[in-house]
């Protein structure tokens, strides 16, 4: 199903994504929300479920938030209207929800983040606030009104007081009601305020957005793995200069760059940066513990052929192509596979369902067939029922 409504994915990705908001009306026909509303807030009684509720008026004063396992006693004692339930990483708990990533996939595959599902009542809102990722948002029941506001950045003035990021001030460009099947697209950085019309369900699509530091550490992890006590600062091309020996010259820095450059910039090694960091689970206290070889030998017997598989929901797959082979990454690790597994490679990171008979017609080398021995035990593959 093409959820961009007229726009081609050529023209969205020209003219809006990271640039600026589009509104798709009826992006998605006669959309039906995949919870209950009563379903969503059993959701946020489970301990390993992230979960919030936002009180514009609470008792702590405006804007107060409450962080889950929230209890049935909670929900009986909120106000009759402007509160939020915000339930974190859906798709990691309902396969239903993480087909519903599926749409989405004319994007990077290892950029989409999680699916979110917020429960309003009437007036029931978050702030005028900014988030440092694109976003869809997904009108699944109900009616909310979206405002849009301006760019914003670290220098943004925040409000003194919630416990939330709530923008001082909101300069208010365009609004919208969203009615059931409405999409709307907010790049990074974009303030926007959406306030419920009566009760109302929204689904919100987030993407991976590594900030610059992350990325340098990130980066300086894999530069400490793989450098030595040799690999240091040289100049066997110094040349005297008329000037303080003491100084630290431009030539000096330039070696120092290039030396930097050196050890972070090769193509693969900025492979293994966003491979690693981009597949890391979000929620890495709620992995699966790995299954005993012995369960991976018997299962197999069990069934001769492989049979159709998915991907589990908290599982995030890529890869990168070498001079070598290709390198795939599961939750934070990387696989080495040959040339021949690239059709495989590609199949595993591309959607969440593996049917037997697609699997049947992949090259796979022993290096890929482990890899899925791998991903079976860690969990992160299952028999798809």
């Amino acid at each position: 199903m093409h959820i961009l409504g007229d726009l081609s994915i050529e023209e969205f990705l020209r003219d809006y994504w990271q640039k600026k908001p589009v509104l798709i009306r009826n992006a998605w026909p006669d959309f039906e929300p995949l919870l209950a509303a009563d379903e969503l807030a059993g959701l946020s009684l489970e301990d390993e479920i992230e979960s919030r509720i936002v009180i514009e008026e609470g008792q702590d004063g405006p804007w107060d938030i409450m962080k889950g396992p929230f209890s049935e006693e909670t929900y009986g004692q909120l106000p009759e209207d402007k509160w939020t339930l915000l339930v974190q990483g859906v798709d990691h708990w309902i396969p239903e929800a993480a087909d519903l990533l599926e749409h989405f996939r004319f994007l990077p595959t290892w950029r989409i983040d999680d699916l979110m599902i917020s429960y309003a009542v009437d007036g029931g809102s978050v702030g005028p606030h900014y988030d440092q990722y694109d976003v869809f948002l997904l009108q699944a029941e109900g009616q909310r009104e979206w405002r849009i506001g301006q760019m914003c950045n670290e220098q943004s003035s925040i409000l003194k007081g919630p416990k939330i990021r709530i923008l001082e001030s909101f300069e208010e460009t365009n609004r919208w009601v969203l009615n059931p099947g409405d999409m709307l697209y907010l790049p990074p950085q974009l303030a926007h305020y959406g306030i419920s019309q009566g009760e109302c369900q929204t689904y919100s699509i987030g993407f991976r957005a590594p900030s610059q530091a992350e990325l340098a550490q990130s980066a300086l992890d894999r530069v400490l793995e793989t450098s030595n006590e040799d690999q240091r600062y040289a100049d066997p091309d110094y040349q005297p200069f008329e000037g303080p020996v003491g100084e630290i010259t431009d030539t000096a820095k330039a070696r120092l760059k290039q030396l930097i450059e050196d050890a972070m910039l090769k193509p693969e090694l900025l492979g293994d940066i966003l491979g690693n960091l981009m597949t890391e689970a979000k929620y890495p206290e709620h992995q699966a513990d790995a299954l005993d070889e012995e369960e991976w030998d018997l299962w197999r017997a069990q069934h001769g052929s492989m049979p159709d598989l998915r991907r589990a929901e908290q599982a995030r797959f890529a890869f990168q192509q070498l001079d070598s082979g290709l390198r795939f990454y599961a939750q934070g690790k990387s696989y080495e596979l040959d040339a021949e597994d690239a059709d495989l490679a590609a199949l595993l990171s591309a959607s969440n369902q593996y049917p037997a008979a697609t699997i049947a017609t992949v090259s796979c080398s022993e290096k890929g067939y482990n890899l899925l021995r791998s991903l079976w035990l860690a969990q992160l593959i299952y028999e798809q029922e």
